[in-house]
């Protein structure tokens, strides 16, 4: 009778545990050396001349200012290359050009920078600019530029508190053509720290509206209007002041002549 041996199944010893950490730090160092060489090699070209920017091509509004003198102004300012060019500080630079509202930068491969600008539209010159460099864009923005730009002759001029441009754009907007009626244009229009608004017309009359929401002061602008006719028909003198802050009515006063006229009693008739 044969007799069958056991097979033997060595274990194989365990791999001690300093050794193991060994391994894991010496693959790990080899990853990071990698990368790191990666990361030289990728900086090296990304530094490439090739990459540097050597054109910017300008699209959108150029009315206001040459290409030339658009790059003139914003090329100092950019830094970087291709890849480098941090774009809101590109973006930022473009906008602080004189005229220029918004401007949107993109890349062009391999070596360019593409900006499309839109440029402020004068609406009123701000009164409140010691210096008289400031406008109000038909946004109702406030900005600086070179007044000797400006084509229009007979802009308006807005003055109020800080901030409150756009409102009184609007209300500006609102009132002239109400007073186109009586053939006259609207030459300032002023806002008080109280909030009570005032009218210059290029006839030299002024016309103190007071306060009130813009439909309160467009009616009762388009109720006075309706009846001043009666008054300058009736004196054959323009219109030097009114002063609609009163509940019923209004007071005026004509070149050469005094007078008070109540609106309402005036429409009964």
């Amino acid at each position: 009778m044969a007799t069958r041996t056991p097979a033997f199944n060595p274990t194989p010893p365990a791999v001690p545990v300093d050794v193991r950490l060994m391994h894991v730090g010496a693959n790990l160092l080899f990853v990071l050396a990698a990368l790191a060489g990666v990361a030289l090699l990728v900086l090296w070209l990304v530094r490439l001349p090739v990459f540097a920017l050597n054109a910017i091509r300008v699209e959108g509004e150029v009315t206001r200012n040459s290409v030339a003198t658009i790059r003139a102004n914003a090329a100092p300012k950019l830094a970087g290359n291709f890849f480098t060019n941090n774009l809101a500080v590109s973006q930022r630079a473009f906008e602080s050009v004189p005229w220029v509202r918004k401007a949107v930068v993109r890349r062009e491969w391999p070596s360019r920078l593409v900006v499309r600008l839109e440029e402020h539209r004068a609406a009123a010159f701000w009164g409140n600019d010691a210096d008289g460099s400031k406008l109000v864009n038909s946004f109702g923005e406030v900005f600086e530029a070179n007044l000797g730009d400006v084509e229009d002759d007979h802009l308006p001029t807005l003055t109020g508190p800080a901030g409150s441009s756009a409102q009184m754009l609007d209300l500006l907007r609102r009132l002239t053509p109400t007073f186109e009626r009586m053939e006259a244009r609207i030459d300032a229009l002023t806002l008080s720290g109280r909030g009570s608004w005032r009218v210059e017309l290029d006839t030299g009359a002024e016309v103190e509206l007071g306060r009130g929401t813009p439909d309160e002061l467009v009616a009762h602008t388009e109720r006075f209007i309706g009846t001043l006719t009666q008054v300058t028909s009736r004196y054959q003198h323009p219109l030097e002041y009114a002063d609609l802050r009163h509940h019923n009515g209004y007071a005026l006063k004509l070149r050469g002549v005094a007078t008070g006229l109540d609106a309402g009693k005036e429409q009964k008739k």
